[in-house]
Formats: C-alpha cells, structure tokens, sequence
C-alpha cells in the first residue's frame, strides 16, 4: 500500500485520503462528491440521517450537479426547486451522474431565486427512492465502467423544506468548495492508476527479451520508464501537498487544481506509454494497460477539464486584469 511518509497521518487525514484512493479503490463518491457537502455543511439531523450511513458503507452517495446545458459552466444550472408550504418542488435534470441509481441520497443543486444568477442556486439532499425521481439507462462508457453513470429526472420532486443543504442561494459558493476537494482526489485516483501501469511496464520491459535481450536495455524503452517514475513522483508529490493544505485548513484552490491538471495529464501519458512498451499485446484486452489507458482517460474532464483548470490556475497567479 502506498502511504504518506512526510506527515504522519490522522484519522480524518485528507492526505490518508489521498493514499487510500492511488489505491484506485472507488472511494470518491463514497466519502466525496456525494457526501463531502453534507459534512461541511450539513446540520446536525443532516449528517446523522444521510452522512452517518454513507460513512459507515451502508450505502453510496451522489452528486447531482452536471446538465445538458451547464458541464463546465455549472452556473448555467436549469434544474429548479420552488419551496411550497414545507416541501421544495425540484423539476429539471442532470446528466453523467455517478452512482444515481444506486445512491443512497442525491445532492441536487437546483435554482430557488432565479432572478439572483448564480446567487439564486441552491443544495437539497433528494432521498433514494422519492416519488418523482427517475433514471436513465446506465451510460456505456469508454471507461470506468464498474463504475454506475446515469441520468436524472425530476418530475415534481418533492423533499422536506429541512433538507435544504446550508444556507438559499448558497449553492454555488458550496459545490465550488466541494470540487476543489474533490479535485485532490481525483489526482490522487489518477497516481493510482499511473503507478499500476508504470508497474506492469517495469515487469514487462524487465522479462521480455528482443533480439537477445531484455527490452529495458534499448534506450527507447528505458527512457519511457525513466518519464513515468519522473512523472509518477512528481504527481504523488503534488497530490500531498495540497492534501496537507486542506487537513492544515489553508487556502488549497490552486494548488488543489495544479495537482488536478498535472497528475491526469501525467497518468494519461504513463499509462498511453505503458501500452507502447507491451507493443502489440498492450492493445488487447489481455493486459490490464490497455484498461487503465481507457479509465484514467476521463481524469483529465471529470471535476474540472484541464483547461478550466488552466483558467482557475492563471486567475489565481495573475489576479484580475479586467
């Protein structure tokens, strides 16, 4: 198991976190996405009706915030909740959401106070199960495909007024703290996936022979396997330090976004050399490279594609040059 050497680690350590996900263990949307808004800022009736459960494996967690017309641009949210007497009435959306069907609860943002922009959007927590919710089929997937995607609908969906995550017209501000969380672990999800492919490289550029010899002789194969370790500890250090930052409660966003951007790009480059060190036989589906090339493709557009974190990264060194 691969674990923080640095900093030793606590028991609610993001960095502790982090190593578990290089894991690839499907943890993000356990103890992420879908539950990570209740804990900072749920009430207390919130976190022990939907977080206790959740935390405990009793079931997984989902966030809905993604639509057809509002990826990138989550400020552009059409799903709306109107509050009626003691009960939001939510109707609209989502699309791409992991584990929907499956969800225990669904964190929905949804526009209360429309006229406000991005200030009029809200959070609600959406029980499993709750009339008017329905899904779409299950997404098939270049990859992660274990993984449960699927769209939302909400037909007239009506929720308790207290489930209401935090304050009206907060939700933006909410899911942008989320994210930035979240992007630590997907860095983390993708020097996991990195270093199974450096890995299964290293093994094979060790045991098979060309021309009489191991092909980790010939410059070209072990100049690969020179950038992936380079790559690989690059990344993992990065991922640490913006664990650190979150667990010491300093400001995080842009380092949490550098890690983000460099460690997917950098998994995506290990695990596409890792295939042209197998050659051929990288290519098929008999060697698990040719799947961690397909999962860790997504890394680079889940939470923040790379090139809104590229903006996010440069608005945070340069300041406002309007």
């Amino acid at each position: 198991m691969l674990r923080p050497t640095v900093w030793p680690p606590r028991s609610r350590s993001r960095r502790l976190r982090a190593a578990v996900a290089q894991q690839r263990w499907p943890m993000q949307h356990i103890i992420g996405l879908g539950s990570a808004p209740i804990a900072l800022f749920g009430t207390r009736e919130q976190k022990e009706r939907f977080l206790a459960p959740a935390a405990r494996g009793d079931y997984l967690a989902a966030f809905g915030l993604t639509e057809a017309h509002a990826g990138s641009d989550a400020g552009a949210t059409r799903t709306a909740a109107v509050l009626d007497g003691d009960e939001w009435v939510i109707n609209g959306s989502k699309m791409w959401i992991t584990n929907a069907p499956i969800a225990g609860h669904i964190i929905v943002t949804a526009v209360t106070d429309r006229e406000r922009g991005k200030k009029g959007i809200s959070a609600l927590i959406v029980p499993r199960a709750t009339p008017g919710m329905s899904f779409g089929k299950h997404e098939s997937k270049m990859g992660l495909r274990g993984s449960v995607t699927a769209a939302i609908s909400f037909d007239n969906v009506r929720v308790p007024k207290n489930n209401l995550l935090g304050e009206r017209g907060r939700g933006f501000i909410q899911f942008l703290q989320v994210l930035d969380g979240g992007r630590i672990g997907i860095a983390a999800m993708a020097v996991g996936l990195a270093q199974a492919a450096y890995e299964a490289a290293l093994r094979y550029a060790r045991e098979r022979e060309t021309f009489g010899k191991a092909i980790g002789t010939y410059q070209s194969v072990a100049n690969m396997i020179a950038d992936m370790d380079v790559a690989l500890e690059t990344a993992r250090t990065m991922v640490y330090r913006a664990a650190w930052l979150k667990d010491q409660g300093r400001p995080f966003t842009r380092e949490a976004a550098v890690a983000k951007l460099y460690a997917s790009e950098a998994a995506e480059r290990v695990c596409r050399d890792a295939i042209q060190v197998f050659g051929g036989y990288g290519y098929s589906q008999e060697f698990a490279v040719e799947r961690l090339y397909r999962d860790v493709r997504l890394l680079t557009i889940g939470e923040g594609t790379s090139e809104i974190l590229r903006g996010v990264i440069a608005r945070s060194v340069l300041g406002a040059l309007d």
